[in-house]
């Protein structure tokens, strides 16, 4: 067995979340780079004295096993989203130390203009961007960093210029933008340049800790898996062939001259919050809400049905007025081009409890007001639940016989008002009074917030009246 002469102390001592009976060793091919960038960045970690504050983010790639390894706090993400989960967690905390660990597929592909806007607000984050011109995890295809000429499986006969263009050179793109403070490319080749390399990652480092600036290290690394070569013959064509492409050196250092930044922001009082988003406050009556407000609510409310139909202003007007009620909520649209023609749709959540997942996957209430929604949304419903639907639209009856349904002719109804798009509010008014969570007074009397034209406030009091006038008339 190897003994393990020196390991640094930011590395677990046993890879416990590593899958398989190995928990000693790491998952790396033999002669990756991955493996030396790690041991550069741990014992960096460990000489200046911020393991217990660096949050390590690792997305999709091989670049994702750093979770196994580094005993820091880690966060994975989607495929390229790394800088965005970077910036919202070093704005979250100012204080901790964020390193964003990529590859070429990850960071040069779909992550591209995430890192570019993320470099050039000069988020106060380290970069560390390893390139071996190739999508190593999955198989081995061209990346965006694959040298013209190079071999891959999905380019078999080499990358072409007049085909998939030329290898896209990220340093000197993040270089060209005024906030980084400090880009250079390095690589993982004999002793010499992985010295230096070591000085990069260390000097990227010391530009957060003690100054919150933006670094970016591209690393050329080797992929002999994915190359096809041994560790050996990869490290000679690092050292040979990409450095051709992807050259050496500092493409842009201000260190010297770049002041350290307070990304201390300033706190919102939520009593600010009405005057700076010049929003009107409405004052609720607490007596009035007394007596409807329940102490246990859990609505998951799924509103389906045609554009233009006021689906999502009917999901707007519920959380409005849960939130009136002081009940959590959530309202959560969905777009696409089926906003005109087909199904439009949104997720309502009302509860007394902190609400984790504004997604409505199973209703306990579904509202279909056309056919589509009715079909494609009535098996979701939990058993026990409800289903109201608009019967003046929608030609059949739910099949469910496990909840409770309640046709209204909402359409038929709103035009009897004269508008026929009143029939969201009439559902509204007709739901609000089954359930008994809300008053229904204050709602009338709130509408004024959700609408702004004042002339559609009294049409949309009168159709809420006569949703509730209806189910009063069932009971």
């Amino acid at each position: 067995m190897n003994k393990i002469l020196k390991k640094s102390k930011v590395f677990y001592d046993v890879y416990e979340r590593r899958p398989g009976a190995d928990k000693l060793t790491t998952t790396y091919c033999p002669g990756c780079g991955h493996g030396i960038l790690h041991k550069l960045i741990a014992e960096a970690l460990e000489d200046f004295g911020v393991q217990d504050r660096t949050i390590f983010i690792s997305p999709v790639g091989c670049s994702v096993f750093a979770y196994y390894y580094f005993h820091t706090g880690n966060v994975q993400v989607a495929h390229g989203r790394a800088p965005a989960v970077g910036t919202g967690l070093k704005r979250a905390y100012p204080d901790s130390i964020v390193i964003s660990y990529q590859g070429d597929g990850d960071l040069a592909a779909i992550g591209g203009l995430e890192i570019i806007n993320a470099a050039n607000r000069g988020e106060g984050f380290t970069v560390f961007f390893v390139n071996n011109a190739i999508y190593g995890m999955t198989g081995g295809q061209m990346a965006p960093t694959t040298l013209v000429g190079q071999k891959t499986m999905t380019t078999p006969l080499g990358r072409r210029v007049e085909n998939e263009g030329y290898p896209i050179q990220m340093s000197k793109i993040i270089a060209t933008l005024e906030a980084p403070v400090y880009v250079e490319t390095v690589m993982l080749g004999d002793t010499k340049s992985i010295m230096h390399a070591r000085q990069a990652v260390r000097k990227a480092l010391k530009i957060q800790i003690e100054k919150n600036g933006f670094s970016f290290i591209e690393v050329l690394s080797p992929c002999p898996s994915g190359w096809g070569m041994t560790p050996s013959q990869a490290v000679k064509w690092v050292t040979e062939t990409m450095t051709k492409t992807f050259p050496l050196g500092v493409k842009k250092d201000i260190s010297d001259t770049f002041e350290r930044r307070d990304l201390s922001r300033k706190k919102v009082e939520s009593s600010e919050l009405h005057e700076l988003l010049d929003i009107k406050e409405i004052k609720v009556d607490a007596e009035k809400i007394a007596l409807f407000v329940k102490k246990s609510v859990s609505e998951e409310i799924k509103v389906a049905g045609f554009g233009g139909q006021g689906v999502l202003s009917l999901g707007t007007v519920l959380s409005e007025m849960g939130m009136r009620h002081n009940y959590e909520v959530s309202w959560l649209p969905s777009y696409g081009p089926e906003m005109r023609g087909g199904t439009a749709n949104c997720s309502v959540k009302i509860s007394s409890r902190k609400i984790g997942s504004p997604v409505v996957a199973n209703p306990t209430i579904l509202i279909a007001m056309n056919r589509p929604s009715l079909d494609k949304f009535e098996v979701d419903v939990v058993s026990g639940g409800l289903i109201v639907y608009d019967s003046s639209l929608i030609d059949r009856s739910p099949t469910r016989t496990d909840v409770t349904i309640i046709p209204i002719p909402a359409t038929k109804m709103a035009d009897e008002l004269g508008n026929t798009k009143a029939a969201n509010m009439i559902i509204v008014g007709a739901l609000v009074k089954h359930l008994g969570i809300m008053s229904q007074e204050v709602i009338l009397d709130s509408l004024g917030y959700v609408f702004k034209r004042e002339k559609l406030i009294p049409l949309n009091q009168k159709a809420i009246l006569k949703g509730a006038k209806f189910i009063e008339n069932l009971k």
